[in-house]
C-alpha cells in the first residue's frame, strides 16, 4: 500500500501553489510503529492495571482520604499510558485510512487495550457504590482527592444508569465488535469513496470543496456526483445507522435512560432543559436568520430559487482567492496576537513542531479536528487545507481547540477533558478573532460584503444547520424505536429538517435526500452536534462582553480555558455575567447573527 505521502502529480501541483504544507511528526508519541517504547508501554500498562486491580478491587469504600488520592493518581497514570498508545495508532490511521497496515495496527491495539483494561471495569462501578457520607468525607478532607471531585461527581451522576459488574464488563469487552467496528466501517467506506466530476476522479473532501466554487456548473456537477455515489451506497449507510441506533436503544433501555439524548446531556454536564431552550430559540429564529439570509443571497446570485449547490456558493462580486499556507499562518497568528500575545505564543508551536497535518491526500480522513492526545504530550491538528478563505477559518477554529487543550492540560488527565458544550468555546472564539481582524483590514465594499456573507454562512452552518442536524437525529432515533428504517424512511426524515431550516427559497434536487449519509457526527458521537450551536451562542455572548470592555477579559478568558472540565458551565460563565440557563442568553447570541445580516442589507442600500 502507498504510504501517507504518496499522492499523484495533480495533488503535488495543487499542494505546491499552497506552499510548504506541514505534516505531523508523531515521534513525540512514539518513534515508530514498531518502536520498543510502544511495546514497553503495552507491557507497563498491563502490569499497572493488574497491580491496580489487586490493590483496590473490593476496597474502595474503605480507603482513607490520602489512600484515595493515591488510587486516583495511579488510575490517572494508567489513563495516560492507554491514551498515548491509542492516540498514536489513531493518528497514524487518520493520516491514511486505506493503508492496511495502519488499519490493522489500530484494530489490533483497540482489541489489546480493551482486553488489558477489562480488570479496571470494577473501578467506576464500585466507586459509585460508596455511601454518600463516606464519599463526602473523603472528598472534602484536606489531605485527600478534593480537586478531583468534579470528575467523580460526574461519574456518580451515572449511578442510576449503572448495570451489574458482569454486564458492564461484557459491554466493555464487546465494544470492539459493536459501535467501534461500525465506526470503522463508516470511516473506511467514506475515505474510499470516489466521485467523477467533469472527467476527474475526486475524494469526498475535494468534491464537497467544489460546492464553494464560483463556477455554478462545476458546483452543480459536484452536487450530482455526490448524490450519485451517496445513492449507490445508501443501503450500507442505512444499515450502519439502523444498527448503531438500535444498539444505543438497547443499552439505553438497560441503563434506564429516559431519552436517547439523555446520556449525551449527562456526559456534557448540561441540563436537558438548557439544550431544549437552545434548540427552541434557534428553530424559532429560522425565519429571521437562514430564511432571511438565503432570500438575500438568491437576489445577489440573480436567482428566483436557490439549489442546494448554491448554499455555500461565493458571491458573484467575490474574487476567487487562494490563500497560501504562509499567509494563512500569519493571518491567524496576528489575529490571536492582537487579542493577547499569550494566545499567539500558545498557537505557534503547532506550525513549527509538526503538530499540524495540513495537506489533502488520498486516504486521509476528511474534515478537520484537534486531537488532545494526552496531557503529558500535546495536541495534534488535522486539516485538509485547500487554500479557501473558509480553510483559514478552519485553521483558526482547530488551533483554538489546540490552545484550549494545551491550557487545560495543566489540570491533569482526568480533569483536562472539557464537556462538549464548552469544548467549542476557544475554537469558535478563535474564528471570531480571525474574522474581525480580516474585516477591520478590509476597505473594499465588495470584499467587505463577501467577508460578512461568509461569516453569516459559517454561523448559519454552525447554529441553524447543527440544530437541524440535532432534530434529524432526534427524529431518527425516535423512528428507529418503532422498527427498522429503510433508506427512504431516513431520507424523508432528512428532508423534513432541511426544508424547515433552509427556508422557502430553496429547491431540492433529486438525490439531496441522501446527503445525511456522509455526516460523521451521527455515527461517531450521537447528539454531539448541538455542542456547535451551544459553542457559537456562548462565544457570541462572550465576544459581546469583550467588545463592551469587560475588565480583565483576557485573564478571565484564559482562566475559563485553563479550567478544562474542573467546573460547571454556570461557574465558568459567572465572571462574564453570563448564564446559559437564562432563556434570554441564547437570543443574545442569535441577535449577533441578525446584526451581521442587518449590515449586509445596509450595504445593499
Amino acid at each position: 500500500m502507498p504510504g501517507p505521502m504518496s499522492f499523484d502529480a495533480n495533488e503535488a501541483t495543487k499542494g505546491a501553489s499552497l506552499g510548504n504544507l506541514p505534516e505531523w511528526d508523531l515521534t513525540d508519541l512514539y518513534p515508530a510503529p514498531d518502536a520498543p517504547e510502544l511495546t514497553a508501554d503495552i507491557d507497563a500498562l498491563e502490569a499497572k492495571v493488574n497491580d491496580f486491580a489487586a490493590r483496590y478491587q473490593g476496597k474502595l469504600a474503605d480507603l482513607t482520604a490520602p489512600q484515595m488520592l493515591e488510587a486516583i493518581e495511579a488510575y490517572q497514570v494508567i489513563d495516560i499510558i492507554a491514551g498515548r498508545i491509542m492516540s498514536y495508532a489513531g493518528l497514524r490511521y487518520y493520516q491514511n485510512t486505506v493503508d492496511a497496515a495502519r488499519a490493522k495496527q489500530l484494530g489490533d491495539l483497540q482489541g489489546r487495550i480493551t482486553d488489558i483494561t477489562t480488570p479496571l471495569v470494577f473501578f467506576s462501578l464500585e466507586f459509585n457504590r460508596i455511601p454518600d457520607a463516606t464519599y463526602d468525607a473523603v472528598f472534602t478532607a484536606p489531605d485527600g482527592p478534593a480537586r478531583y471531585r468534579p470528575v467523580f461527581d460526574r461519574m456518580r451522576a451515572m449511578r442510576p444508569h449503572q448495570l451489574s459488574d458482569e454486564l458492564e464488563q461484557f459491554l466493555h469487552d464487546n465494544s470492539v465488535v459493536g459501535a467501534a467496528a461500525w465506526n470503522r466501517l463508516f470511516d473506511e467506506t467514506t475515505a474510499a469513496l470516489t466521485f467523477e466530476v467533469d472527467g476527474e476522479t475526486l475524494s469526498l473532501e475535494e468534491t464537497l470543496n467544489l460546492l464553494t466554487e464560483h463556477d455554478r456548473a462545476k458546483r452543480e456537477a459536484a452536487a450530482h456526483a455526490l448524490a450519485k455515489v451517496f445513492g449507490d451506497n445508501v443501503k450500507l449507510f442505512a444499515r450502519i445507522h439502523n444498527t448503531l441506533a438500535k444498539e444505543k436503544a438497547i443499552e439505553d433501555k438497560w441503563r434506564k435512560m429516559p431519552t436517547p439524548q439523555y446520556g449525551r446531556h449527562l456526559s456534557n454536564h448540561v441540563e436537558p432543559e438548557v439544550v431544549e431552550a437552545l434548540r427552541n430559540a434557534v428553530t424559532a429564529a429560522y425565519p429571521r436568520l437562514s430564511h432571511r439570509y438565503y432570500a438575500l443571497k438568491a437576489k445577489w446570485l440573480g436567482l428566483d430559487k436557490l439549489q442546494v449547490w448554491d448554499r455555500n456558493a461565493p458571491l458573484p462580486t467575490e474574487t476567487p482567492k487562494t490563500i497560501d499556507w504562509t499567509e494563512a499562518r500569519a493571518t491567524v497568528l496576528d489575529a490571536y496576537g492582537s487579542f493577547s500575545p499569550k494566545l499567539a505564543e500558545l498557537a505557534e508551536p503547532f506550525f513549527d513542531k509538526g503538530w499540524i497535518d495540513a495537506a489533502a491526500k488520498p486516504g486521509k480522513a476528511p474534515g478537520a479536528f484537534a486531537h488532545p492526545t494526552v496531557t503529558t504530550v500535546h495536541p495534534y491538528v488535522l486539516l485538509n487545507y485547500l487554500g479557501k478563505p473558509r480553510d483559514v477559518m478552519t485553521l483558526a477554529h482547530e488551533l483554538g481547540h489546540g490552545v484550549h487543550q494545551r491550557l487545560a492540560a495543566g489540570q491533569g488527565e482526568l480533569l483536562a477533558s472539557t464537556p462538549l458544550t464548552l469544548a467549542e468555546t476557544a475554537s469558535v472564539f478563535g474564528e471570531m478573532l480571525t474574522f474581525r481582524a480580516l474585516l477591520a483590514k478590509t476597505t473594499d465594499p465588495a470584499q467587505k460584503k463577501a467577508l460578512l456573507a461568509g461569516k453569516v454562512e459559517d454561523m448559519i452552518n454552525t447554529v441553524v444547520r447543527q440544530i437541524a442536524f440535532y432534530d434529524f437525529e432526534c427524529k431518527l432515533h425516535a423512528a428507529r424505536a418503532e422498527g427498522e428504517l429503510t433508506p427512504d424512511d431516513i431520507n424523508a426524515l432528512w428532508m423534513s429538517v432541511q426544508a424547515e431550516s433552509l427556508g422557502p427559497v430553496f429547491e431540492f434536487m433529486p438525490g439531496y435526500e441522501t446527503f445525511w449519509t456522509y455526516v460523521p457526527h451521527f455515527v461517531h458521537s450521537p447528539f454531539y452536534v448541538y455542542a456547535y450551536a451551544f459553542g457559537d451562542g456562548l462565544v457570541n455572548a462572550l465576544y459581546a462582553a469583550y467588545e463592551d470592555g469587560l475588565p480583565d477579559f483576557q485573564q478571565k478568558y484564559f482562566d475559563l480555558l485553563s479550567a478544562g472540565g474542573s467546573k460547571h458551565h454556570k461557574e465558568l460563565l459567572a465572571p462574564f455575567g453570563l448564564d446559559a440557563s437564562d432563556p434570554q442568553f441564547w437570543d443574545k447570541g442569535l441577535s449577533m447573527i441578525e446584526g451581521f445580516i442587518d449590515e449586509l442589507e445596509a450595504l445593499e442600500a
